[in-house]
């Protein structure tokens, strides 16, 4: 676990895990890890994640049980299995699964805090997937528990996938998604009640039953909605934070409509109109009339719920943060820039795992300005050593003369 072991993180935990949120992610690719950056909440040490080999599951339990907090967003996969990708394939008897994930409520006696759990029912090609779900069943309980919210969200859901029918068959709340849950259940526990109102490209694309989903798109707004604990208004009934739903129907109109609402609201933009890539068309008018910096917050990374929830999250959780704000906004820029850009040109070059030389494409990156700063990519990296999702240092310089150009410091 390179040099950190378990005294370590009993120390580590005793002294800096403080925080009154602890966050247990998913895993450690950059849209579940994320949030561990944000200043929010306390996270287990990167050393315990160890990308494609799953979390240390012994180093995990100890950071867990020596932390002290109060309230706990965690993911069941993370501790009864080391991740989503390997709850789809390892072996473990159901029973062995949920002995795992007893540390959760050793935490919450011992420190009485607030648990916000979330579990994944897996996509078609897991292995495991009935044992999953017979996991899943067995927690029917826990949510009677005072001080235990717990939802499921379905992965990856093609057509004909059984997994919605079977997440609706819970006797707890459920929806599509699954790398986006930890943030949503951040801004259920740190801003629960948050107005929303949700404005659609086009009415009709409420209907529509979007990829990985299974569902009517609505169906899936709502429940993120239900899980972030939000409350969805009106536009005159003067929202907190308006969630614009973007089809890719007609990239024009959009921004006829942002101009229209962003004077007099915060927009969280979701770009749904490709899955795991944005709209060209959409992002040039943002940037072209200054409009992409004065965003809430900006999402196209995923499939339409991880852009929906990272949306709704990031735009809610840095509403009076206005650097947190453009932090968010620059992630998720090169989030949309590896989409179009650096993933198509690293996967024509270059095999997996990647090679050191794949690092290359940061040459490509172009340049962005938000409000008075210059960002770089300063560094990229390959978490999981393939080309889905890349990890980036950004840094950012002020243009202003009045600042004197001075660089700041690294995001």
């Amino acid at each position: 676990m390179r040099g950190l072991g378990l005294l370590g993180l009993f120390l580590w935990g005793l002294g800096l895990a403080q925080a009154s949120i602890l966050y247990l992610p998913l895993d450690d690719r950059p849209p579940n890890w994320g949030p561990c950056a944000w200043e929010r909440v306390a996270c287990p040490p990167r050393e315990v994640y160890r990308g494609p080999e799953g979390a240390d599951l012994a180093a995990l339990r100890a950071w867990l049980l020596a932390s002290p907090g109060e309230k706990l967003v965690a993911s069941l996969d993370a501790l009864a299995y080391g991740g989503l990708l390997q709850s789809r394939h390892l072996a473990l008897r159901a029973e062995d699964a949920l002995a795992r994930l007893g540390p959760l409520l050793s935490w919450k006696v011992r420190y009485g805090g607030e648990l916000l759990l979330f579990g994944v029912v897996p996509r078609w090609d897991a292995t495991q997937r009935q044992r999953n779900l017979a996991v899943l069943e067995a927690l029917a309980s826990w949510p009677g528990l005072p001080g235990v919210y717990l939802e499921a969200v379905w992965d990856d859901a093609l057509r004909n996938s059984p997994a919605p029918r079977e997440a609706r068959a819970l006797p707890y709340p459920s929806r599509p998604g699954a790398d986006e849950a930890g943030q949503v259940l951040l801004l259920r526990a740190l801003r629960p009640g948050l107005k929303v109102a949700v404005v659609y490209e086009d009415e009709a694309l409420a209907e529509r039953a979007t990829p990985y989903e299974g569902i009517p798109l609505r169906d899936t707004v709502m429940g993120l909605l239900q899980s972030a604990l939000a409350q969805r208004v009106s536009l005159e009934e003067g929202p907190d934070l308006v969630l614009y739903v973007y089809g890719g129907r007609n990239p024009r109109k959009a921004t006829h409509d942002l101009l229209r609402l962003m004077p007099r609201f915060p927009v969280a933009l979701a770009d749904l109109s490709r899955v795991n890539r944005g709209d060209p068309g959409l992002m040039a008018y943002l940037v072209g009339l200054g409009l992409y910096p004065r965003l809430a917050s900006y999402a196209s990374w995923g499939t339409p719920a991880n852009n929906l929830g990272s949306a709704l999250a990031q735009g809610g959780l840095f509403l009076k943060d206005p650097e947190g704000r453009l932090r968010r906004l620059a992630e998720a820029y090169f989030a949309y820039w590896w989409g179009e850009v650096g993933r198509p040109w690293v996967r024509a070059r270059f095999p997996e795992p990647l090679p050191v030389e794949a690092q290359e494409v940061a040459a490509l990156w172009p340049y962005l300005e938000l409000e008075g700063y210059r960002v770089d990519l300063e560094d990229l990296r390959f978490p999981w050593e393939r080309s889905f999702e890349a990890e980036a240092r950004l840094g950012w310089t002020i243009l202003s003369l009045e600042f004197g150009g001075r660089a700041r410091p690294t995001w």
